[in-house]
């Protein structure tokens, strides 16, 4: 039996959003921020079932919600990846589980950890494309963008487009990579277990969000005559209607000059509180009034007529922030808008 005092923090919050339904679960881990997720989520996979005392003692303990009963709680990847879709959607938990993963089975190129961008360039100098991207992907988004960022042009754009179209590198095909590079590193620190790694668009966004904004412009210039729909889908991940709240007061209102309140009220259909706000507070008075009766008369709209809405309401801040005459916030970002 697993006594509640041995159990860690994260182990113990785990253990109570192994006991509630997904939706109360899910809601609870909005709260944290991604990192602690990340650690919550490895804590739920480990513990797989907890036994019913540990279960008790460990939802009293917390004084969120009655015990519920004798059941064991069930953990694991499937319970894991539920509670993250349901707390933070699809995309972001397929980014928080790819993490995860590789912090479970060990990090294949931690011995690159302490190294400086312009080491690993010259170490990765003659290696295609492919390969680049599996170390990249492996590495913190941070460390990447610099990566990426002292990559020659042409090679970058062939990183980018490698790491967008990567589905699974098998762990055997990671363990000879990393093999490989750290016999050519001399001493730098041995890898543990590979890992499993995840490409796609999402992890491209994240290293390329991380870059300065010359290499982003020059990574999206470059798709753009290689693969345009590749770019624009980078485009469209790289700002999102939640990333208002990031602006500053005069920049909102930059944004929302001369939107069509119409417009703007369909945008704000199932809007999170904060962004809501945000938009209403950078209102004149007699705005809001208007945008009230629009949202009043508005009714049920498709979710495709919400989206686009606040497509357009994305492409305005895209092109401001192109034209330097906002800031949209570029640091590196951890916690979840919600």
């Amino acid at each position: 039996m697993t006594e509640t005092s041995a159990l860690t923090g994260a182990q113990k919050v785990a253990v109570v959003l192994m006991n509630l339904e997904r939706a109360q679960a899910a809601r609870l881990l909005r709260g944290f921020s991604e990192s602690e997720a990340e650690e919550i989520t490895a804590e739920i996979i480990r513990l797989q079932r907890v036994d019913p005392d540990t279960a008790d003692d460990a939802m009293a303990e917390f004084h969120d919600l009655a015990t519920r009963g004798r059941l064991g709680a069930r953990g694991g990847r499937e319970i894991a990846e539920g509670l993250l879709e349901s707390s933070f959607g699809v995309e972001r938990a397929a980014g928080v589980m790819n993490r995860v993963a590789s912090s479970l089975a060990g990090k294949s190129f931690e011995f690159l950890d302490a190294a400086e961008p312009a080491q690993v360039v010259t170490l990765l100098e003659h290696e295609m494309a492919q390969t680049v991207a599996v170390v990249l992907t492996h590495l913190r988004p941070a460390q990447a963008s610099n990566i990426l960022a002292g990559l020659p042009a042409e090679r970058r754009t062939d990183v980018a487009e490698r790491i967008a179209e990567m589905t699974a590198a098998t762990p055997a095909a990671v363990a000879i990579v990393s093999q490989t590079l750290k016999t050519r590193a001399a001493g730098m620190i041995s890898p543990r277990t590979s890992a499993e790694v995840t490409g796609g668009v999402q992890p491209l966004v994240d290293i390329i969000t991380r870059a300065p904004v010359a290499t982003e412009r020059a990574v999206l210039e470059s798709l753009d005559a290689r693969n345009p729909e590749l770019a624009e889908e980078v485009r469209s991940r790289l700002l999102s209607f939640g990333d208002l709240v990031r602006l500053d007061d005069r920049d909102v209102q930059r944004v929302v000059r001369g939107v069509d309140l119409h417009l703007l009220a369909t945008a704000l259909k199932g809007a999170a509180d904060g962004v809501t706000r945000k938009l209403r507070d950078n209102l004149s008075e007699r705005n809001r009034e208007l945008l009230d009766d629009e949202i009043a008369v508005l009714g049920p709209l498709r979710l495709s007529q919400v989206e686009e809405a606040r497509a357009s309401l994305v492409r305005a801040i895209r092109e401001l922030a192109e034209e330097g005459s906002i800031t949209v916030n570029r640091g590196d970002v951890d916690d979840f808008v919600v």
